[in-house]
């Protein structure tokens, strides 16, 4: 297995080629990583994530443009889908999850990370991504009746908008279990995550796959 130098040149050498626009060799980097014995999580919490707040801080200090910011996203994003068919499970717990972001939040590769954890325990994904009105959620998730519902925060200045979200998502399904993570928790205290009620906050990708191991037993 790779000692931790090792593996932070993959995320350098990562955030680099995100930086220079560089797709194919973000690809190479993405298969090379996991061909080094390292797991799709590791790849997801240790490469992406750590190079997208990167790229992320690079933005708010104005040290990258903001079509830098969305070139950088997009390439990630575009991998994720190319990665698909590693992910999938052929063992299905017959379980299902829709996995969304608050309303008004831009940014869905987290959550499409969650997604992704999902899948390899064998749940049924339903993934609306950015942009989904509350009222079309809740239309939704009755429609769709699932086991679960998955949000991502990924911008603290949402913050209000997750509450909203989660004083309706409680209303309507009061039996409903709902966990809740992003980059946004880093700026969130715990006397404030009180406010949320009967919710579960994940904070990386290896807390939540042990969360959906536990649950699908």
């Amino acid at each position: 297995m790779m000692n931790e130098s090792i593996s932070e040149n993959f995320t350098n050498g990562f955030l680099d080629n995100l930086l220079n626009c560089n797709r194919s060799a973000c690809s190479d980097i993405a298969h090379s990583y996991l061909s080094s014995n390292h797991s799709v999580i590791q790849l997801y919490e240790d490469v992406f994530k750590v190079a997208l707040y990167e790229v992320g801080k690079l933005w708010e200090t104005n040290k990258i443009s903001v079509a830098t910011e969305h070139i950088a996203t997009a390439i990630t994003e575009s991998i994720l889908n190319e990665l698909f068919e590693q992910i999938i499970s052929n063992k299905r717990c017959y379980r299902k999850v829709v996995v969304a972001c608050v309303e008004k939040e831009q940014h869905q590769v987290g959550i499409k990370m969650v997604a992704d954890v999902f899948e390899m325990n064998g749940w049924e994904t339903f993934f609306l991504g950015t942009g989904i009105p509350n009222n079309e959620l809740i239309r939704y998730l009755h429609e769709i009746k699932p086991d679960l519902i998955a949000i991502s925060l990924s911008v603290y200045f949402n913050f209000t908008n997750l509450l909203k979200m989660l004083d309706i998502l409680q209303k309507e399904f009061p039996g409903l279990q709902i966990v809740i993570g992003g980059q946004a928790f880093n700026h969130v205290s715990a006397d404030m995550t009180d406010r949320m009620g009967n919710v579960i906050v994940l904070t990386d990708l290896y807390i939540l796959d042990k969360f959906i191991q536990t649950y699908n037993k």
